[in-house]
């Protein structure tokens, strides 16, 4: 095959600029992702060769090896792993096809941080390119295990573009050659290698060696010594998992946390235990302190790392934890699964759900703990996954009291900045109150502002405030403590019956005038009736119980999906001093030109105070400006 020349995809040419360009600090992490790759194509060669004995080629030992040269300023990092064939290396190294990648361009553009950029790069599947950041070229050999097909050669300095050819390589695996810059040559010595391995690599499960130069006393010439060069062994290769917490110090849990997650940052939460008894597994188990930024996209891959009896089988066990716990990363390694299970398989295991059940108990444990004694590490834990974690409310029925227990509201009774539960909520109930109350909105300051609250601020009935889209889908069919979850805009309100009874006599008053503007707005609204809602405001949109929350109703649009449109309900407020005088007109003469301007105004008018826009802005810019200059006109008269 003759040398190809290939440009990278418009994406890759961005972040590699932004990569040798901006991310400045902590450059050994390129050490720290390329022995990751490696390892990671060790397990999956591993793996194959459980069914494929040709995978192995001979070879006794999977391992990583590190080899400096400092003659021709290069350092190898070496496995005998799964390697590549062309396609794959064109896929994995010219080609991110991740959701998210816009995003991370984004963040890195407008980060000045250099920490938080190499948090990211791992999260997107760009650890490689990291290599930049002290290369000025790199070199991939790789070849596929347990095929006949020869050799790769893959190679780039950055510029744009790559080359790709075949290449005679004797073994399995891939040989990642950086050219090192010459400022960077620190990475050729001994002790710098040692220590990066150390700090970030040391629980590594297959052996990291390098040659290195040691003295040894000669057996001959007594009392002389000479130096040789031997292979060491950099990393200690006891699974963390497997070790007894008390031999674990603080560093070392956050350091495979980065290993397995690629995140810079340290985790909110550990979690390590062995599980005895019917199901015997080990879990070690972490809760991040920032949501990754691709978490709400479809490819974002869920569930810890699985092993049986220290073999990886799996990168991502969807099946070992529940979708609304998709954030916690880590590692579940069994003792009772086959080492040959696959997805089929794990699916219908009873095994696998005794694991399932176990490890969600532990983490929702483990945050109910957070809740209680770091209770300002959990609001933030809370503003990154509140969101995700509130799915469980509709996925979980056996759990959900257990995971609304653990949400955070804000709510009409509560400070800026400061949070309220379920649980203190119902405490805090008035005697005569049936529901917990609740309102949806965008911001919490436009919500609290809302003509909806009116009523529920005069009785004193705290109304929490939900700001997710999905909150009206999960909460309404939520009961707590048996009191169930009530929207503030959806249905009829009767909280006093006296004013209950004073509406009836108005509703007997304004009984025409209702038919005109019912008649006048068929096309728009389901129905027109006085509120028992409103005490300040005129009017106001709401839905009848069961109708989808209109946000929900413009996200599902705006996800292309084919939503039928509810009418809404228009509720009008019998003591609000317009409808006197409205009524007042149309006693005297029904067919006033003047009322349907004031009719189409307030309906208007109810749009935008639930943050919808005028059915026709041009046509309501025209009646108000009417209106105002009849005004002007009779106050200058």
């Amino acid at each position: 095959m003759p040398v190809e020349k290939l440009e990278f995809k418009t994406e890759v040419k961005q972040i590699l600029d932004l990569v040798i360009h901006s991310l400045y600090s902590h450059k050994e992490i390129f050490l720290r992702e390329l022995i990751s790759n490696a390892s990671d194509a060790i397990d999956k060669a591993r793996y194959e060769s459980l069914t494929k004995t040709d995978i192995l080629e001979n070879e006794k030992e999977f391992r990583i090896k590190i080899i400096p040269d400092k003659l021709s300023g290069t350092l190898t990092i070496s496995d005998n792993g799964i390697g590549m064939t062309r396609e794959e290396i064109v896929e994995e190294l010219g080609t991110i096809a991740h959701s998210g990648t816009k995003e991370f361009l984004k963040i890195l553009q407008n980060n000045k941080d250099a920490g938080r950029g190499l948090e990211l790069i791992g999260q997107f599947g760009v650890g490689f390119y990291s290599s930049f950041m002290v290369a000025d070229r790199v070199t991939v050999l790789t070849r596929k295990a347990g095929t006949q097909e020869a050799g790769i050669k893959w190679e780039s300095a950055a510029d744009g573009s790559y080359t790709i050819e075949e290449y005679d390589k004797s073994g399995k695996g891939t040989d990642v050659v950086l050219h090192l810059k010459e400022e960077e040559k620190r990475y050729l010595d001994e002790w710098e290698l040692k220590g990066t391995v150390k700090k970030y690599s040391d629980f590594i499960e297959h052996p990291i060696v390098m040659d290195v130069e040691r003295e040894k006393e000669s057996e001959i010439d007594k009392g002389k010594k000479f130096k040789v060069r031997e292979e060491e062994t950099l990393n200690s290769m006891r699974a963390i998992w497997l070790k007894d917490k008390s031999e674990i110090t603080e560093d070392e849990y956050n350091e495979f946390y980065r290993h397995i997650s690629h995140d810079f940052a340290e985790p909110a939460k550990v979690i390590h235990y062995k599980a005895e008894g019917t199901s015997e597994f080990t879990a070690l188990l972490y809760i991040p302190k920032t949501a990754p930024f691709n978490l709400h996209y479809k490819e974002y891959k869920i569930g810890p790392a699985l092993y049986v009896r220290r073999v990886q089988i799996m990168d991502h066990c969807e099946e070992v934890i529940p979708p609304y716990l998709r954030f916690v990363r880590g590692v579940v390694d069994s003792s009772d699964l086959p080492l040959n299970v696959s997805r089929e398989i794990l699916q219908n295991n009873r095994q696998v759900e005794i694991i399932k059940k176990n490890v969600t108990r532990k983490v929702l444990d483990a945050i109910d703990e957070m809740k209680k004694n770091e209770y300002e590490k959990y609001v933030e834990f809370h503003k990154e996954f509140g969101r995700v974690l509130k799915e469980g409310i509709h996925l979980d029925f056996s759990k959900r009291e257990d995971i609304a227990d653990l949400l955070l509201f804000s709510s009409t009774k509560t400070a800026a900045g400061t949070y309220t539960t379920l649980k203190d909520y119902v405490e805090g109930m008035k005697a005569d109150q049936e529901h917990i109350y609740y309102i949806t909105g965008t911001s919490l300051e436009e919500t609290l502002r809302f003509p909806y609250l009116e009523a529920f601020s005069d009785k004193g009935y705290e109304v929490l405030v939900m700001l997710d889209e999905i909150d009206d889908f999960l909460m309404g069919s939520l009961e707590y403590k048996g009191k169930r979850l009530k929207s503030v805009v959806k249905g009829d309100v009767k909280l006093d019956k006296a004013d209950e009874e004073a509406r009836k006599e108005s509703g007997k008053r304004f009984e025409r005038l209702i038919e005109l503007i019912k008649d006048m707005l068929k096309d728009d609204v389901k129905d027109v009736r006085l509120s028992g809602r409103l005490k300040d405001s005129a009017c106001c949109l709401v839905s009848e119980e069961g109708d989808i929350d209109p946000r929900m109703e413009k996200l599902l649009k705006a996800m292309g999906q084919e939503v039928p449109h509810s009418k809404r309900v228009l509720e009008l407020n019998p003591l609000h001093p317009l409808f006197e005088a409205m009524n007042s007109l149309f006693e005297k003469d029904r067919e006033n030109p003047v009322l349907k301007d004031y009719i189409g105004i307030l309906y208007n008018q109810a749009l935008i105070l639930e943050g919808s826009k005028p059915k026709d802005p041009a046509a309501f810019a025209a009646a108000m400006t009417k209106i105002m200059t009849e005004n002007v006109k009779r106050s200058g008269d």
